[in-house]
């Protein structure tokens, strides 16, 4: 894949119409068409919007079911992505708009290849993500056109062999007893394919299909199983061979940074912008904790208030998310070195091993960059935490058994419990916590998706005062203690209508490296 020059969308080369010509793709043939930069990151920001959004869905709903596939539908519409064959579908007359859609699908799937093979557990779950957007696309295209699901299979070397009208006669019986979509009077109007019983293992697991001879019976509707599990054993070979050959595209200064970026991404609202500083108090922090924190930071809140100190990986995570929901730096200074010198730390020594580093956080020192607080996907996947840590995910990062003590601590019913947990064994870690907030707010749909610590707070708050922002108490703690070491903050120029553009997070996380090496010592 190259990543330069323009592309005219109004013209369709011959071997985009026979590429493009399928609505469903497995993806066995990879782009080599010429794309920009900005495109390159579009295509892939977009196709991990999407997978999230599968993510999410398969949890909210039972797969497949109606209420399912109408949500999916509905998503896919909005991110501009082919779901269901087109009207105008035959190679000679697709149009532009649909070209488009199939095209970013084909070219986002294989940059996003590039960056979930890096490691066990993003592959596991990019391919669980593509598998239930593979289901959900070719049932789709069972429903609408059976030619061009015939077509498809042909078109990817999928022969299936078709079982014969005497054959199903012989064995009509034990097809009706053994196939859910069979009666008597439709056995001779149904397709069975008779594939090995070892490419049909789920259906033989589930009772649904008919044994003999080493072979599986599978009635039309099942096809989708056969089809699917070939299209995760080959969507798993790639993603090994994509593997091997990543350090030569990591060698690409271009593409590296993106890259790296994309495994930890967080799409969604950029919490770095702090219109709410200043609207909270340090007193109400403690209650904050108990009702509008995420697990992740309330944990590390009781770390901090019971030994006075946090190592360096919690005090970064918990001071971004303090920062971003609104403490200032002066607020942050004080919190911070009054839990300190509670502990071993004294007043110089905070100035001098940690002070620096809160002001760094806020922009103040060093490269003078607005850090943005951590998303979900950076917990859970970056920096994880050893013995003596508080940081990380507790869904990711703790034991079952010692998170289920934690949660019983906080008074979440049995049933609840087990609803997290099943999560949790399903590595579903931010649907994990969206149920907790479920579960300590009493309500039964959250109504958004998690994908940020500060998104908590934000909908917590909303929650628990009527839609309204959060109301700040004001207290005599919140006054500065000016000093030789905090002096008082000069006077910005900026317009509070129109905030300065915040630090993009790859730039921002690739500061933070430089930071996280800076302060390591002061553990």
């Amino acid at each position: 894949m190259q990543f330069s020059g323009r592309r005219n969308k109004k013209l369709i080369p011959d071997h985009h119409a026979e590429l493009y010509g399928h609505c469903l793709q497995f993806y066995g043939q990879p782009p080599v068409e010429n794309i920009s930069l900005a495109e390159f990151e579009t295509f892939a920001v977009e196709r991990l919007k999407l997978l999230k959004t599968v993510e999410n869905i398969g949890v909210s709903y039972v797969k497949m079911s109606d209420p399912y596939k109408k949500k999916l539908e509905d998503e896919l519409k909005k991110l501009h992505f082919p779901y269901r064959p087109a009207a105008d579908d035959l190679k000679s007359q697709i149009v532009p708009t649909e070209h488009e859609k199939r095209r970013k699908d084909h070219i986002s799937h294989f940059i996003l290849r590039l960056a979930y093979c890096q490691t066990e557990d993003l592959r596991r779950w990019f391919i669980q993500q593509e598998m239930d957007l593979f289901r959900y696309r070719f049932s789709e295209l069972q429903y609408y056109s059976k030619d061009k699901e015939k077509e498809f299979l042909k078109e990817n070397h999928l022969h299936y062999d078709t079982v014969s009208d005497e054959e199903k006669s012989s064995l009509m019986d034990k097809l009706i007893r053994s196939s859910f979509y069979v009666s008597g009077p439709k056995v001779q109007d149904l397709e069975f394919y008779k594939v090995p019983f070892q490419d049909a293992l789920d259906l033989v697991r589930s009772r649904k299909v008919f044994l003999r001879g080493g072979f599986a019976f599978i009635p039309h509707q099942e096809i989708v199983t056969i089809v699917l599990n070939d299209f995760r054993t080959r969507l798993s070979k790639a993603l090994a061979l994509t593997a091997r050959s990543l350090p030569v595209v990591q060698s690409d200064e271009r593409l590296q940074p993106l890259l790296s970026h994309l495994s930890h991404a967080y799409v969604g609202q950029d919490y770095s912008i702090q219109k709410n500083i200043g609207k909270i108090s340090l007193e109400q922090i403690d209650s904050l904790s108990t009702k509008s924190f995420p697990l992740c930071m309330r944990h590390l809140h009781k770390a901090l208030r019971d030994s006075h100190h946090l190592r360096h990986g919690g005090r970064m995570q918990y001071g971004l998310f303090l920062k971003g929901i609104g403490l200032t730096l002066e607020q942050a200074l004080q919190f911070w070195r009054s839990e300190f010198i509670k502990g071993k730390v004294d007043t110089d020594k905070f100035d001098k091993a940690y002070a620096y580093s809160i002001r760094h956080m806020f922009g103040k020192e060093g490269k003078r960059t607005d850090y943005t607080p951590y998303s979900c996907m950076k917990v859970i996947l970056s920096n994880l935490p050893s013995q003596g840590d508080y940081h990380g995910c507790p869904f990711r990062h703790s034991d079952p058994e010692l998170l289920k003590q934690k949660l019983q601590s906080y008074k979440i019913s049995p049933s609840g419990i087990n609803q997290v947990l099943d999560l949790v064994k399903g590595m579903h870690y931010q649907l994990a916590c969206q149920k907790y907030f479920e579960l300590t707010h009493s309500i039964e749909d959250s109504g958004f998706s998690l994908n940020h610590p500060n998104q908590y707070f934000v909908e917590s708050q909303r929650l628990l005062n009527g839609g309204k922002e959060v109301k700040k108490e004001t207290s005599q703690a919140d006054a500065p203690q000016r000093g030789p070491n905090n002096p008082a903050p000069k006077p910005t120029t900026a317009s509070p209508e129109k905030p300065a553009t915040p630090t993009t997070a790859p730039a921002a996380e690739e500061t933070e490296e430089d930071l996280d090496t800076f302060f390591a010592e002061y553990e």
